[in-house]
C-alpha cells in the first residue's frame, strides 16, 4: 500500500489516502444509497402499516428536513470537534439509525430510526467533502472530486434497482439490514487510518444563530419539499408559511453572522467572485436534474404506460453513465479548468430539455434513453467542476464553511427544482382540465399530464439557457502555492490509487 507525506495544520502524521478515500467513499455510497432506495417500498410501507401517502412521505420528508437543518452548522462542528471524533459519531448515528429501521415494527419507530440515520448523513457529508479538500491540493482536487462524484451518483441510479430486487425476493427490512456491515467496515477503516486532519479551536456556540439557522433552512427544505406533495404546489397555504419563516430566519441569520467576529458560517466565503459562480452554476443545474427526475417516470409511467420497474430501467443507463463521466470530468478539469467542460454541459442539458419540452405519447423509448443520457452527461459536467472550481479559490480555513455552503445548496436547490417543476405540472393539469367536460376519459387525463409535463419542461429548458449565458463568465482558480497541503513521494503512484 502506497504511503504519502501530508502536511497539515495540526501534525505531519502519514495519511494513507486508498484506505482513508475507501472508508469516506463507503459511508458516502451508502448515504446515497440509503437515501434513494427506500422510496420503491413506499407503497409497500403504506399497505402494512396502513397509512396514507401524505404519511408516508414524512420518511422521506424528515430525512431531507434533517439534512436542512444539519448541513449549514456543519462548518461549525467541524472546526469544533476534531475529524476523528466526528467521523466516528457520523458513523455510529448511522448504523444506530438502520438498526432502529431494520427493526423497526410501527411507523412512529421506523420514521425516529430515519431522523437518526439522516443525523449521520448530515455529519458526514461536509465531512467527506472537507476532507478531500483538505489532503488533495489544488491541481489534484478534480480527479479526487470526481471519484466522489462517481460513487454518489453511481448510488441513486442502482438504489431503486437493487431495492427492487430486494423487496422481491426479502422483504422491506433488507434494505436497511444490508448497509450495516459496510457501514462498519467503513468505521474500522476511518478508526486505523483516519487522523485529525484539523486543530479543534472550539469556536463559540451562538445559540440564536443555531435557531435562525434550523428555521431558516429547515423552513426553505420543507417548504419545497412538501410543495411537491401538496395541492397547490407552492401556492399551498402551508408552504407558503413555511417559505416564508425560512427566508424571513435567512435574512437574520445572514445578518447575524456578518456582525459576529466568530459566525458559526462565514459568509464572507462570497466575497469569491469564483465561488458564487460555482454555487449559481449548482443551483441551476440541480433544478433542471432534480425537476427531470421528478417528470420523466411520471411521463413513461403516466403518458406511455410503463411499468415502475420498466421506467427504471429506462432511467439507469443515464444514472451510470453520470456517475463515471464524473470521474472523467475531474480529470479534464485538472488539465483544462472549468470552462471547456461547463459550456458544452450546458450545451447538452440545453439540448435536452428542449427535445423533452415536446415530449408526446408517440415518443419512442430510444429518444429517452439518448436524451436522458445526454441530459446526465451535460449536468455531471456541471456540477463536480464548478463546485470545485469554487472551493479552489477559498483560503484553508474557510473550507468547512465553503463545502458546508455547498451542500446546503444541493439540497434545497433541488427542493426548489421539484417544487417549481410539480407547480408548473398541476396548474397546466388544473387549467387543461378546465375546459373539458369528459374528465372520466383517460386519454383526456393522459393529454392533460403529457401537456403539464412538456410546460415544466419549459421553465427547465429558460433555467438551462440561463445556465448555458452565465457559464461564459467561469474563470479558472489557480491556488497559491501556499494552498498545497500535500506532498506527494511519486505523482504516478497517486494517479494509480485514484484509478483503484
Amino acid at each position: 500500500m502506497t504511503n504519502y507525506s501530508h502536511i497539515n495544520h495540526s501534525n505531519n502524521k502519514q495519511i494513507k489516502v486508498k484506505p482513508l478515500m475507501t472508508s469516506l467513499l463507503i459511508c458516502g455510497f451508502m448515504g446515497m444509497f440509503s437515501e434513494t432506495a427506500l422510496n420503491i417500498a413506499l407503497n409497500q410501507l403504506m399497505l402494512e402499516f396502513r397509512i396514507s401517502a401524505s404519511t408516508i412521505q414524512w420518511l422521506t420528508t424528515s430525512y431531507l428536513l434533517v439534512l436542512g437543518i444539519l448541513i449549514p452548522v456543519s462548518g461549525l462542528l467541524v472546526k469544533r470537534f476534531l475529524t476523528r471524533n466526528l467521523f466516528i459519531a457520523s458513523l455510529c448515528f448511522s448504523i444506530l439509525g438502520l438498526f432502529i429501521e431494520a427493526t423497526s415494527s410501527s411507523f412512529s419507530i421506523l420514521l425516529i430510526g430515519r431522523i437518526i440515520q439522516a443525523t449521520g448523513t448530515g455529519l458526514l457529508t461536509p465531512l467527506l467533502f472537507n476532507t478531500v479538500l483538505v489532503i488533495f491540493p489544488p491541481q489534484k482536487r478534480g480527479t479526487a472530486m470526481g471519484t466522489v462524484g462517481l460513487v454518489m451518483m453511481f448510488a441513486p441510479a442502482v438504489g431503486p434497482i437493487i431495492s427492487g430486487l430486494i423487496i422481491q425476493h426479502l422483504d422491506w427490512h433488507w434494505i436497511f439490514w444490508i448497509p450495516i456491515p459496510f457501514y462498519l467496515l467503513a468505521l474500522r477503516l476511518g478508526v486505523i487510518y483516519l487522523i485529525d486532519l484539523s486543530t479543534s479551536n472550539k469556536p463559540k456556540i451562538d445559540v440564536l444563530s443555531i435557531l435562525f439557522s434550523t428555521i431558516g433552512f429547515g423552513g426553505l427544505v420543507f417548504g419545497f419539499s412538501h410543495a411537491g406533495e401538496v395541492n397547490g404546489g407552492l401556492t399551498n397555504w402551508t408552504v407558503l408559511c413555511s417559505l416564508a419563516a425560512g427566508i424571513s430566519s435567512m435574512i437574520l441569520f445572514s445578518i447575524r453572522q456578518m456582525s459576529m467576529k466568530e459566525p458559526i458560517l462565514n459568509l464572507r466565503v462570497f466575497k469569491h467572485p469564483m465561488f458564487i459562480m460555482g454555487i449559481g452554476l449548482t443551483v441551476l443545474s440541480n433544478m433542471i436534474i432534480f425537476s427531470s427526475m421528478l417528470l420523466m417516470p411520471l411521463f413513461m409511467q403516466g403518458g406511455l404506460g410503463f411499468t415502475s420497474a420498466k421506467a427504471g430501467l429506462f432511467l439507469l443507463p443515464g444514472g451510470v453513465i453520470n456517475g463515471f463521466m464524473a470521474l472523467i470530468n475531474g480529470r479534464i478539469f485538472d488539465k483544462h479548468g472549468p470552462r471547456w467542460l461547463v459550456i458544452p454541459g450546458f450545451i447538452l442539458g440545453t439540448t435536452s430539455v428542449l427535445v423533452f419540452s415536446n415530449l408526446s405519447d408517440a415518443t419512442k423509448g430510444f429518444t429517452i434513453i439518448f436524451f436522458q443520457i445526454l441530459l446526465m452527461v451535460g449536468m455531471s459536467m456541471i456540477t463536480t467542476p464548478s463546485q470545485t472550481n469554487g472551493l479552489n479559490q477559498l483560503e484553508h480555513p474557510l473550507y468547512p464553511d465553503g463545502t458546508a455552503i455547498i451542500n446546503t445548496t444541493i439540497q434545497t436547490s433541488g427542493a426548489i427544482g421539484t417544487a417549481i417543476a410539480v407547480s408548473i405540472l398541476n396548474a397546466s393539469q388544473n387549467a387543461f382540465l378546465s375546459r373539458v367536460t369528459d374528465l372520466s376519459n383517460p386519454e383526456i387525463q393522459k393529454e392533460a399530464l403529457i401537456l403539464g409535463i412538456q410546460h415544466a419542461y419549459t421553465f427547465a429548458t429558460i433555467v438551462a439557457i440561463v445556465g448555458f449565458s452565465c457559464s461564459f463568465l467561469i474563470k479558472r482558480v489557480m491556488a497559491g502555492q501556499e494552498e498545497k497541503l500535500i506532498n506527494v513521494d511519486s505523482e504516478q503512484e497517486l494517479k494509480e490509487d485514484l484509478r483503484s
